[in-house]
């Protein structure tokens, strides 16, 4: 994630998440072996309910820190940097975007999380050496104001096919791809869409038929957009924009009186798919402590929590889903996905080669 990272759809109403606090002290009595102090390292979004945490403190004896870092791949980056004497012990927030840079730096050792036969086995990576543990799942799609298309009479897109049509000229906002979350994620999907032959010339044709850039998902989603509560007062009038399967429930949620349905929908055929990690930092001064952190992560009760706080989808089996993301956030059936590896290996060149294309 990058500048405008995943604190997306609270924000998006206007309505800002609960600010993390830290709990329990971070002098050096505390960082010991021994230590009843564990360090969670994460990105700005990483949000929950404070009796959640209470309970596993109490149940563990551990008090919990909470260092954020600004966005996932500043955070990512700086702990690389600090790798040898880590400001923590857990890291939470490096997705398969960033995922292949962080084990190939070595930051994380090997934990096998209690309850990690019970994570969903399209989310288990790394299985030989188990660095990192799945957390959380989310979909970047393109979002639709519902009320521009039952105006113009028109069907809203369904696909990436759909965009580059000429009745949806001018009408769709992204986020830059080297300083956005989620508009790197978009980038990516075509790139696993049309290939790495193919993305290039989707995008000179997206240009054409229109699509405005901008830096980041705040402008995009709570300015440009026209269908998201922020965008109405700010008279945005692009009633396409790239966000999250989670920002239709969140308008529904967040909304003062709420509606009977989300103003915004998906297309569907537009995602790709992000998974979140945590892991075991190298050189962690509380492995103990870190280890039983990265389970309480994956535990039924932080993965229930972890939905109406983060607008994010569990990973473990049978966790609770929030019944407004079933109704009007559902999860993309065939996201578009790829390999870390394989995102690894080109995504600073995607990212070069879609600069020169669609910003200059």
């Amino acid at each position: 994630m990058s500048t405008t990272t995943r604190k997306f759809t609270a924000v998006a109403v206007g309505l800002g998440l609960a600010a993390l606090t830290a709990c329990g002290s971070s002098d050096s009595g505390d960082e010991g072996s021994g230590s009843k102090t564990v360090t969670l390292v994460s990105h700005d979004s990483f949000a929950y309910t404070k009796a959640v945490l209470k309970d596993f403190e109490k149940q563990s004896g551990y008090k919990v820190k909470v260092l954020k870092d600004g966005d996932a791949g500043t955070a990512v980056n700086k702990a690389i940097l600090t790798k040898d004497n880590p400001q923590g012990d857990v890291f939470f927030g490096v997705d398969n975007t960033l995922l292949s840079r962080a084990l190939d730096n070595g930051l994380f050792q090997s934990y096998e999380a209690k309850g990690s036969d019970l994570i969903l086995p399209q989310y288990r990576v790394d299985q030989d050496k188990h660095r990192v543990t799945p957390i959380d799942s989310g979909d970047i799609c393109v979002n639709y104001d519902k009320a521009y298309f039952s105006k113009h009479k028109l069907a809203p897109p369904t696909s990436f096919d759909d965009l580059i049509k000429p009745e949806y000229k001018n009408l769709l906002v992204t986020e830059n791809a080297s300083t956005s979350s989620p508009g790197l994620g978009f980038l990516l999907g075509t790139a696993a869409k049309y290939g790495d032959k193919g993305w290039q010339d989707y995008w000179k044709k997206l240009k054409a038929n229109g699509v405005k850039v901008v830096d980041g998902w705040e402008q995009a989603y709570n300015v440009e957009f026209s269908g998201s509560a922020g965008g109405k007062k700010a008279k945005g009038d692009r009633p396409l924009v790239v966000s999250y399967a989670s920002s239709p429930p969140a308008e529904v949620i967040y909304a003062d009186p709420k509606p009977k349905t989300a103003p915004t929908g998906v297309a569907d055929g537009t995602c790709f798919r992000q998974v979140e990690y945590a892991g075991l930092l190298s050189n962690a001064k509380n492995t103990k402590g870190g280890k039983a952190l990265i389970d309480f992560l994956i535990s039924k009760k932080f993965q229930d929590d972890m939905p109406l706080n983060m607008f994010v989808y569990p990973v473990r089996e049978v966790a609770e889903v929030p019944q407004e993301f079933r109704k009007f956030g559902p999860q993309a059936e065939n996201p578009e996905t790829l390999d870390p590896a394989k995102i690894a290996d080109n995504r600073d060149e995607w990212v070069k080669s879609w600069t020169s294309l669609v910003l200059k």
